[in-house]
């Protein structure tokens, strides 16, 4: 089926395109995690609960796409987000239920991890089918292994002269993971002897590390690289996710202004990827170890979200 909602193929005069891009950053930004860390670390209240507000202003947005033609090209980016809205606070009440509770009764790594991770994988579910009304074609949305092959464009300073994903992407798990280990190790603290103790967990971590960077990918860069690249072109779709993606780790790992800035940087680069290759593949793939680095060290309770 066709994409009813947007009208990318209409291509904006230079002011529209400016017009777009300015009220895609002030919508991106005030629908991000940066309101929910401003409120918590200031220690503001809000008489109406934030998630409320967000969903009213995407609901405003989106009706204003009816009538102002700037803004049209970013309908479907605003459906999409409501979804990503809606389907957090869905897994939230599902894995408060009794049923839910009881069948992940206890506080082991392996039960609570396992609860967590179904929950973000069925919102990843629900994720998807949206996108497979929306679009016509899996690979609109990056739902496959794409050109593993494709050439990775020069990164300035990083990368002088073009590449092929078919190698640049087990550079990139490589590096990245490693990176994460040192800032593990720096600020984790996790006692050398503790490590034996995760060898009988490994195959929940892998299990963990393979749902979780699945259901970030999807959830958080494909479904939103997708509609952000017809409305407002790759570089500022890349910006976009890479910004969205940073601020939701304030509270994550890793954590803080430099858990935002290493996952921003890292969005960035695997939205890259999904870009080039036009599949969900080396993305997955490196964020998979990063991930199974981060499990192991939650596994020997060395570091938790949030510091």
């Amino acid at each position: 089926m066709t994409v009813p909602l947007s009208a990318s193929s209409v291509v904006p005069h230079r002011s529209d395109r400016l017009t777009l891009i300015s009220v895609a950053w002030i919508t991106t930004l005030a629908l991000s995690n940066l309101p929910n860390i401003l409120i918590q670390e200031l220690g503001l209240a809000l008489p109406v609960p934030l998630l409320t507000l967000k969903l009213g202003l995407l609901a405003a947005c989106f009706a204003l796409t009816f009538v102002w033609s700037a803004a049209r090209p970013l309908r479907v980016y605003f459906a999409l987000f409501a979804v990503l809205l809606l389907v957090e606070p869905l897994a939230a009440w599902v894995g408060a239920t009794d049923l839910w509770r009881a069948w992940f009764r206890g506080s082991a790594f392996s039960t609570q991890m396992l609860s967590t991770q179904l929950l973000r994988f069925g919102s990843a579910l629900l994720m998807l089918v949206a996108l497979g009304v929306i679009y016509r074609r899996r690979s609109e949305f990056f739902l496959g292994l794409g050109d593993m092959r494709a050439t990775a464009a020069p990164i300035p300073r990083f990368i002088d002269k073009p590449m092929s994903w078919g190698r640049l992407g087990w550079i990139s798990a490589l590096c990245i993971t490693l990176g994460t280990l040192a800032f593990l190790l720096a600020f984790g603290q996790a006692p050398l002897d503790r490590l034996a103790g995760v060898l009988p967990l490994l195959p929940f971590v892998l299990l963990f590390a393979a749902l979780n960077s699945f259901s970030e990918e999807t959830l958080y860069r494909a479904a939103l690289l997708a509609p952000l690249r017809n409305a407002v072109g790759g570089s500022q779709a890349l910006l976009l996710t890479a910004a969205l993606f940073g601020l939701w780790h304030f509270y994550g790992v890793p954590y803080g202004l430099l858990g935002v800035i290493m996952s921003g940087v890292l969005g960035w680069y695997l939205g890259k990827s999904m870009l080039e290759t036009r599949g969900l593949f080396w993305a997955w793939f490196i964020h998979f170890w990063q991930d199974v680095a981060i499990f192991a060290f939650i596994a020997m309770g060395s570091i938790t979200p949030g510091g």
